[in-house]
């Protein structure tokens, strides 16, 4: 069937030839000068107020799959951003300069989006880049990803139905508040939310702006650590921060891991911690009734 093909599309060739061949009007014999132009490649990038079924580490295409916030999922894409034009053959790593201006940038965005610092509640910020291939084919874009926490010692991921801009306007459940909490020497076991009305030892009080160091010197440094929240501690309960405060409150705080502090998290959960006394209400502007020197 093939040879009879060809044979008959070379007997069609010889007749032309014979008969002789005229040019349609209109033209100019010349066919390579008539293809239109080839489009540009478009480069691949993500939307942002999108949400996703689940959390991703790379932005692979073929995981792209946003669903409406409406719809049950567990991320939320809140800010998509450009890096600048690099070089650099791979996608950005930890530690890397254009992951920490990733970051920054997410940083930002994302507290304008929930309504304050992403760090006072239950919310994780993850910064996602394209993989490896869409790097290689021109992509520069990175994602600013949320999602809702369980709780504070729990990262699972919270399955919604709702966005989360605007989330930690106000008084939001997700922000953290009071906590009945136990301890072991100077490590903490146990941190479990409760009402500030109910029996509780601990109290969140703010996040602390650690000064840039290395990940190692921030960990040795604890007195000076607990020292910052203290003084997020006196403020926040309206007494002198002075060199009383410490026979006042004990701290403890919450602080990003090695990755996210090389790329440039320094930002360290304060908690109150009276390791004396039960409370039964909130600190917040009780003043030294509620924190008296023991």
């Amino acid at each position: 069937m093939r040879r009879w093909l060809t044979g008959i599309a070379l007997g069609t060739v010889v007749a032309l030839a014979l008969g002789g061949c005229t040019r349609p009007e209109g033209t100019d014999g010349d066919l390579s000068d008539d293809w239109a132009p080839m489009a540009a490649p478009v480069v691949f990038t993500p939307a942002a107020q999108t949400c996703h079924p689940q959390p991703v580490v790379v932005g692979h295409l073929r995981d792209y799959a946003p669903v409406p916030c409406d719809q049950p999922h567990r991320v939320e894409t809140m800010h998509v951003g450009t890096l600048p034009e690099t070089d650099e053959k791979e996608p950005p790593t930890a530690g890397s300069a254009l992951m920490r201006t990733a970051f920054t940038e997410c940083d930002q965005q994302v507290r304008k989006a929930l309504g304050a610092d992403w760090r006072i509640g239950r919310v994780r910020l993850s910064v996602v880049l394209p993989s490896p291939q869409g790097w290689t084919g021109g992509a520069r874009w990175f994602r600013c990803d949320v999602r809702e926490l369980s709780d504070l010692e729990d990262s699972t991921t919270v399955r919604r139905t709702a966005s989360l801009a605007g989330a930690l306007s106000g008084s939001s459940p997700l922000r953290y508040g009071c906590f009945q909490a136990k301890a072991d020497g100077n490590q903490v076991t146990e941190m479990v939310a409760v009402k500030c009305t109910a029996r509780h030892r601990a109290e969140f009080v703010g996040v602390w702006k650690a000064p840039k160091s290395s990940y190692e010197a921030f960990l040795n440094n604890s007195t000076r650590n607990h020292r910052a929240c203290r003084s997020l501690v006196a403020k926040y309960a309206k007494v002198p921060d002075d060199g009383n405060l410490e026979y006042r409150t004990g701290t403890i705080f919450y602080h990003p891991d090695e990755d996210e502090w090389r790329s440039g998290d320094r930002g360290v959960q304060c908690f109150m911690w009276s390791n004396r006394r039960v409370l039964d209400r909130s600190v917040k502007g009780a003043g030294s009734r509620a924190l008296p020197i023991t």
